[in-house]
C-alpha cells in the first residue's frame, strides 16, 4: 500500500448626533438621556477558501475513502499495536529487524527507483532530525492543525523510543513532509530538486507522478558514501481519509528514520504490505530501539550486525 522509496536515500453615528441637538433646543424640557446606539460588531474576515480540486483529485478522495472502508470491514488497519493473537519471539524480532533495516525495498537505477529488494547497510540519523511540514492550499486550516498536532505527538514518541533528538520545527528542517493533493504534488518538482539536488530527474518524477497504488512515499538520503542520513522528503496524499492519512504518517516517518524495507513475515508491524496494522506496533517500537542502539553503528552489514541485534533483541524481550 504505502511505498517507501527510501535510499539508503463596516458605522453610522447620525442618530446620536440628532439626539444631542434636540436636547440643546429647549431649556424647559426635562433632561432626557439619549439612548446609546449599539455599534455593530466588527465583521471578521472570511477565511480563505481552498481552491476547488480537480476532478481527478476528487475522484481519488472517493477512491481512498472506499479503500479505507473496505479494509476496516475486513478487520484490517488495526490500531491496537498487536496483542495475544500476534506473538513474536526475540528470534523473530532479530530476523524481522535484519530484513527491514538491512535490506532495501527499492534499487536505484538510471530510470529511477526499481522495486527490487537488495542487501544494504545499516542506515540511521546521527544528527538531530528536524521535521518541517508544509501543506497544499487544498488542506483547510483545521485539518492542518490536526495533522501538525498528530505529527508533533508522534515525533515525541519516536524520540523517546530511539533516544535520538527528533522534533517538529517551523522551518529549516532536514526531514520535509509535504501534505498535498494530486494537483499540488505534480507541481513539487522544482522544490524537490532544490531540497534534494542529488536526485535525478527520474527520481524527482517518482515523487511527483505517483500511481494510485502508491499511497505515500519517502526518500531518505545520505551524503556520498556515508551511511548516516542527512535529509529526507516525504509526500502524503491530502485525499486520504483520516486513518489512511495517519497510517501514512506513521509508516513514512519511521521508514525515513532507517527502517526502509517491508517484509511479509513481520507481524505485528506496519512494515508489511498486508495492511493489517495502520499504526506503529509494539514490534516496530522495538525495532526502532534496536536501530538506534549505540552498540550498532551506521554502515554495518547484516552478517556483522546480526549477533549484536540478537543480543539486543533478547534483552528487550526479556525485559517485557
Amino acid at each position: 500500500m504505502m511505498v517507501g522509496g527510501t535510499f539508503r536515500f463596516a458605522r453610522h453615528f447620525g442618530a446620536m448626533g440628532l439626539a444631542a441637538l434636540l436636547l440643546g433646543c429647549s431649556s424647559t424640557a426635562p433632561a432626557i438621556s439619549p439612548t446609546p446606539m449599539a455599534r455593530p460588531a466588527p465583521v471578521a474576515p472570511r477565511p480563505a477558501q481552498p481552491p476547488v480540486a480537480s476532478a481527478e483529485s476528487q475522484a481519488l478522495s472517493q477512491y481512498y475513502a472506499q479503500v479505507q472502508a473496505d479494509l476496516l470491514i475486513q478487520g484490517l488497519l488495526r490500531t491496537d499495536g498487536g496483542g495475544a493473537d500476534t506473538p513474536f519471539t526475540d528470534t523473530m524480532l532479530t530476523e524481522n529487524f535484519i530484513r527491514i533495516a538491512l535490506f532495501d525495498e527499492y534499487a536505484r537505477g538510471a530510470g529511477g527507483l526499481v522495486a527490487r529488494e537488495t542487501q544494504s547497510r545499516l542506515r540511521r540519523w546521527q544528527v538531530p532530525v528536524r521535521v518541517d511540514v508544509s501543506f497544499g492550499a487544498s488542506v483547510p486550516p483545521d485539518r492542518q492543525a490536526t495533522d501538525r498536532a498528530r505529527i508533533r505527538s508522534y515525533l515525541g514518541r519516536l524520540s523517546a523510543l530511539t533516544g535520538h533528538p527528533i522534533s517538529l520545527v517551523e522551518g529549516g528542517g532536514n526531514f520535509h513532509i509535504q501534505i498535498v493533493n494530486e494537483d499540488e504534488r505534480r507541481a513539487l518538482g522544482p522544490l524537490i530538486s532544490r531540497t534534494l539536488p542529488d536526485l535525478s530527474p527520474a527520481e524527482v518524477s517518482g515523487l511527483t507522478n505517483l500511481p494510485r497504488s502508491t499511497y505515500c512515499i519517502v526518500y531518505a538520503l545520505s551524503e556520498g558514501s556515508s551511511a548516516s542520513y542527512s535529509a529526507a522528503f516525504a509526500v502524503i496524499r491530502a485525499e486520504h481519509p483520516d486513518l489512511l492519512r495517519l497510517s501514512c504518517l506513521h509508516e513514512e516517518i519511521a521508514q525515513g528514520l532507517g527502517l526502509a524495507n517491508d517484509s511479509p513475515l513481520a507481524r505485528p508491524s506496519i512494515f508489511n504490505d498486508d495492511e493489517e496494522f495502520a499504526l506503529l506496533t509494539r514490534q516496530d517500537e522495538l525495532m526502532l530501539r534496536i536501530l538506534y542502539d549505540r552498540r550498532l553503528r551506521p554502515g554495518m552489514l547484516a552478517n556483522e550486525a546480526r549477533p549484536i541485534v540478537r543480543e539486543i533483541a533478547a534483552q528487550l524481550m526479556g525485559s517485557q
